[in-house]
């Protein structure tokens, strides 16, 4: 029984001391927490700044340009196709057949030569019958004029009436139109029988000939051949509708010059615009246009696309920058230009923009622009000129050769 007593009070004893230790852990972290704030106080109020002042802009390495004044031209770029300014489908004109094929296929040609014979025997043979048609009616003619001479002097000797000699006289005018037909008859078939000869109407290329030897023929029906003049050729393509007046102004005085260049590299031609169409197509907003090229060397083929470029006008003292130092925000266009070590924003106009270069209104000429890094520009940042790239075999950087060498060794292991 004592030996349980004492045990009890021993437990009490324990639990007690357990207590006040527990209570004494529990304050133990509010001193610990402000000696830890005291000993971070230094590093907090170095980062904050002072006078709750915001921290000041970054500054950006940037590369700049310098704005010119100078002309730039306004050219005009399309896609344009090769077309033949004269492409002759030739037909028989006449119903007979091929006697014989002087030329053979995809072979030049020169204006006039010959292509084709056609049978002509059923046309030379209308013709001698026209001939001989003429020769009988001529003949009937001279008799009928010395009948007429004939009366004239029996009616001066009071042989004849004046109604004998009006009767040989409209014999004789009879007659004369009798063998005027037969000229015309004859000037008519001469043309029929010319249709057995087929010539070439313009020089250029043949395609494939259609018909053989022997091949029948029908009037107006039956295809030859195509002939196709390459030199000079066409090139067609489309201006829009906001460059019409340009194109117009350029058409004048022989049409200013125009540049095609084929796609796959087979070289750059230069000709001179020759025709603007007369209406605008509604749909596309664009007008039909075309030049005309020398084509001796035969390297422009129709059908082929080129690159079209044309020079319509040219702006006198632009300022000019590239297009790439000009950024779109919520303002329209805007640059940073340079000045006393920072970047000022300036909203400019685009005037005109083609390839790498713009016509901008907004600057003057001599600002300093900046042209890369200007992502990270922001209006009045400090800005510092990015070094030139040294050239193939220069010598390393200076930042490069500047590094102290304890770096190197702090490095080594």
């Amino acid at each position: 029984m004592i030996f349980a007593r004492h045990r009890l009070v021993l437990a009490l004893a324990g639990a007690l001391l357990f207590v006040v230790a527990c209570s004494q852990k529990a304050e133990a972290p509010q001193g610990g927490n402000s000696a830890s704030t005291a000993a971070g106080a230094p590093g907090a109020a170095a980062s904050a700044p002072a006078g709750g002042a915001s921290a000041p802009l970054p500054t950006v390495t940037v590369s700049t340009i310098k704005a010119q004044k100078r002309e730039l031209p306004i050219t005009l770029l399309a896609t344009g196709t090769v077309t033949p300014i004269t492409s002759v489908d030739l037909r028989a004109q006449a119903t007979t057949t091929v006697s014989k094929i002087h030329f053979n296929d995809g072979q030049f040609v020169k204006a006039g030569q010959l292509l084709f014979t056609l049978d002509s025997r059923t046309d030379e043979a209308n013709l001698a019958k026209a001939n001989a048609q003429t020769a009988k009616d001529n003949a009937g003619l001279a008799d009928a004029r010395r009948q007429y001479e004939r009366a004239k002097q029996l009616f001066g000797q009071n042989f004849i009436s004046q109604g004998a000699v009006d009767t040989a006289l409209a014999q004789v005018e009879s007659l004369a139109a009798t063998v005027a037909a037969d000229q015309a008859a004859i000037d008519a078939m001469k043309v029929t029988l010319s249709y057995d000869r087929i010539v070439a109407p313009v020089s250029g290329r043949a395609g494939v000939i259609s018909v053989s030897v022997g091949s029948a023929v029908i009037t107006n029906v039956t295809p030859l051949v195509t002939i196709t003049q390459l030199d000079p050729i066409a090139v067609a393509f489309s201006i829009p509708q906001r460059n019409l007046g340009d194109a117009l102004s350029a058409l004048k005085g022989g049409g200013s010059e125009v540049t095609a260049t084929l796609a796959d590299g087979g070289g750059k031609f230069t000709g001179h615009l020759q025709f603007v169409d007369n209406l605008v197509d509604a749909n596309a907003g664009t007008v039909k246009a075309k030049a005309v090229f020398a084509n001796k060397e035969g390297k422009l083929w129709p059908g082929a696309f080129v690159n079209v470029s044309q020079t319509v006008a040219i702006l006198k003292d632009a300022v000019v920058l590239p297009q790439a130092a000009i950024v779109q925000g919520t303002r329209g266009s805007v640059v940073y230009v340079v000045q006393d070590g920072k970047a000022n924003l300036k909203t400019i106009n685009v005037v005109f923009a083609q390839g790498a270069d713009a016509a901008v209104t907004g600057i003057k000429p001599g600002d300093m622009v900046v042209l890369d890094g200007k992502q990270n520009v922001r209006p009045n940042s400090p800005v510092v000129e990015r070094a030139k790239e040294p050239k193939s075999g220069a010598s390393a950087p200076a930042a490069f050769a500047s590094e102290p060498s304890g770096a190197n060794q702090a490095a080594k292991p």
